[in-house]
């Protein structure tokens, strides 16, 4: 069973709040960028956090039968970056969030809601 693109930015969000993501925010990129259709951006506030998040992201993709494309900066666990496709998720450390700041340079996004 292939899962389609609302699901997988689901499975993503939900792993990521089961691991106390801090700030979790995902952006509707659809008719902005070619890149992808949703990036989920949150951080945690260790580097441990930081891999935690991204390993239950990374867990449940390939339990619900997706597939993560790749994976990138996860030994320094300050910016990391899990390609699902269609979903990209930044899993930061606190700072590097805050430097980065990548939510403004994606301000004509528009936020999506989960109830």
């Amino acid at each position: 069973m292939a899962i389609n693109t609302k699901q997988l930015l689901d499975i993503a969000v939900n792993a990521a709040e089961d691991k106390k993501a801090m700030d979790l925010i995902a952006l509707d990129l659809q008719g902005i960028s070619l890149i992808a259709d949703y990036f989920v951006i949150c951080h945690g506030n260790s580097d441990t956090q930081v891999q935690a998040i991204t390993n239950e992201i990374r867990k449940r993709v390939h339990e619900a039968g997706g597939q993560v494309r790749g994976t990138e900066g996860f030994d320094s666990a300050r910016w990391v970056l899990i390609d699902l496709g269609d979903v990209i998720v930044h899993v930061f450390h606190r700072e590097e969030r805050e430097y980065y700041n990548i939510e403004k340079l994606w301000s004509d996004a528009k936020v999506v809601e989960f109830a």
